[in-house]
């Protein structure tokens, strides 16, 4: 008998926008607007990152107008919500969106205002993507920098890493820290521990996105673990392309070695699982006890960008979740 893993709280700090769609909602707006079927799930056969690309370009195709965009971002809510998340962080890269939406700043209000009306708080990272220029992503992060008072939280890069140099971006990165933005580029995922060292050293990221080969040298965690750089590790998102079976994951090890590690869904639309299913490939693949599931879910809460009260009702209800009056599975 173990603990329900959806009665734990959590928050979410690393989701994608058209990842985060619903099937059924994808398929309701492809027929709404007369769009292509869109591709099958991955699943977990391997795929490469241009297999990937098209099935998340259908969803994110299938968002033709701004009401379309406020209700992927409500249902995202809700969903996570079910899944005992009580703040959740979603990414929005509003370039590809504005020519249809009517620009990016239009497209960045129509995601702050289907936060606004989520069932759960939810703040907005614009994200840029490494495919990008440098000079885009410092358009992208004035833009975010304008909006840090009515619902964006961070700045981040998006997309395959391999496409770019975090030099780049050092001047947009600068112009989120000023605001207070949380800076969370992807990084570790195909590259090696000395992506993630740079997108540390040269773009001051607060947190990284996936970030685990890390785990393969031991100065660089020691670096993420003097800083107190969260990692955002999404268990199903790295079979699919070779990065690491599910029960080669080094959640275990990253936190041996003092590394703040949270666990996110990345593109539930795309893998077939949830927040709560991500725990729970935590628990039954990685070994991990629920304790440390406890630990991970603080990680989440307390490098999160909620206010301080939401942090603090989330980290007590954690504290109940331990005690051993906790709802159990059957």
């Amino acid at each position: 008998m173990t603990r329900e893993l959806h009665g734990l709280p959590k928050a979410h700090l690393h989701l994608h926008v058209a990842g985060a769609m619903r099937e059924t909602t994808l398929w309701e707006l492809s027929q709404r607007h007369r769009l292509p079927p869109a591709p099958p799930p991955l699943g977990n056969a391997r795929r490469t990152w241009a297999q990937f690309q098209v099935r998340y370009d259908a969803a994110r195709d299938a968002i033709r107008t701004t009401d379309d965009l406020a209700r992927v971002i409500v249902e995202a809510a809700a969903d996570d919500a079910a899944d005992g998340c009580g703040w959740l962080e979603i990414q929005l890269d509003p370039t590809a969106y504005a020519p249809i939406l009517g620009g990016l700043r239009a497209t960045l209000e129509a995601a702050l205002s289907g936060a606004a009306n989520a069932s759960i708080p939810v703040g907005v990272i614009v994200a840029s993507s490494w495919a990008r220029s440098g000079e885009h992503a410092l358009q992208l992060a004035e833009l975010a920098v304008e909006y840090a008072d009515a619902g964006v939280v961070g700045f981040g890069l998006s997309n395959d890493e391999r496409r770019g140099s975090p030099a780049d971006f050092v001047p947009a990165f600068e112009i989120a820290a000023e605001a207070g933005l949380a800076r969370t580029p992807h990084a570790g995922f195909y590259l090696g521990a000395e992506h993630v060292r740079d997108c540390v050293e040269l773009l001051g990221a607060t947190r990284i996105g996936h970030g685990t080969a890390a785990a393969t040298d031991a100065g660089t965690m020691a670096l993420l673990a003097e800083r107190g750089i969260a990692l955002e590790v999404c268990p199903t998102s790295y079979p699919p392309f070779g990065v690491h079976e599910l029960a080669e994951i080094p959640v275990a090890s990253l936190l041996a070695a003092g590394v703040l590690v949270t666990i996110a869904s990345d593109d539930p639309l795309l893998f077939g699982t949830g927040l709560a299913g991500q725990y729970a490939i935590c628990r039954d693949i990685l070994g991990l006890s629920d304790d440390v599931l406890a630990q991970l879910a603080e990680h989440s809460v307390e490098h999160s960008m909620a206010p301080q009260p939401i942090k603090t009702a989330m980290l007590a209800g954690i504290d109940e979740w331990r005690k051993p009056t906790a709802r159990l599975d059957q």
